[in-house]
C-alpha cells in the first residue's frame, strides 16, 4: 500500500505522542505537555502538522511553522520537527513529507526554508539544502 500524507486526526493523537518520545533526545516529553501543545499548534494558522501512514499506521510527521522577517522581505519557513519511524526509513517517506511541507511553504509566500539538525545533515543535503549558520541554543 501507498504512503499517505495528511493532517493529524484527533484518534492519532497517542500514536504521535510515541514518535515524538522516539524522537526526542534532548527532553522527555510529557504527555499532559503534548496534549496542550497539540491544542495550540492545532489552532494555530502559522503551524504545519502532517503524518504520515501506511496501512493505517502512523510511521512519520513533519512540523514547521513559518513567520514575517525583516532580512528575506517576508515570510521565512522554520522546520521543527521530522520523524519517521525506524522500521520505515530510507523508503522516501521523509522525503514525502518535506515535499509536503515545501508545498505549503510556497503557498504561504514564504522566501526560505530554515532548519537544525545533528543527526540528518545527508538527508537534508540531499534534498538541496546548504549549511548557512551556526545554530545555538539556551534551554530555559
Amino acid at each position: 500500500m501507498q504512503t499517505c500524507i495528511r493532517p493529524i486526526q484527533a484518534h492519532e493523537l497517542d500514536d504521535l505522542f510515541r514518535l515524538v518520545e522516539q524522537f526526542s533526545t534532548s527532553f522527555e516529553p510529557d504527555k499532559v505537555q503534548f496534549q496542550e501543545s497539540m491544542s495550540q499548534l492545532l489552532s494555530d494558522e502559522a503551524a504545519f502538522l502532517r503524518v504520515a501512514l501506511h496501512d493505517s499506521k502512523l510511521i512519520g510527521y513533519c512540523l514547521g511553522f513559518d513567520h514575517y522577517t525583516l532580512y528575506a522581505n517576508g515570510r521565512v519557513s522554520w522546520l521543527e520537527e521530522i520523524m519517521v519511524d525506524e522500521t520505515y526509513r530510507n523508503q522516501g517517506i521523509g522525503k514525502q513529507l518535506m515535499d509536503c511541507f515545501e508545498e505549503w511553504t510556497r503557498l504561504r509566500k514564504s522566501q526560505l526554508i530554515a532548519l537544525a539538525t545533528r543527526r540528518a545533515a545527508t538527508f537534508y543535503k540531499g534534498l538541496g539544502y546548504q549549511e548557512s549558520a551556526v545554530y545555538f541554543r539556551k534551554l530555559l
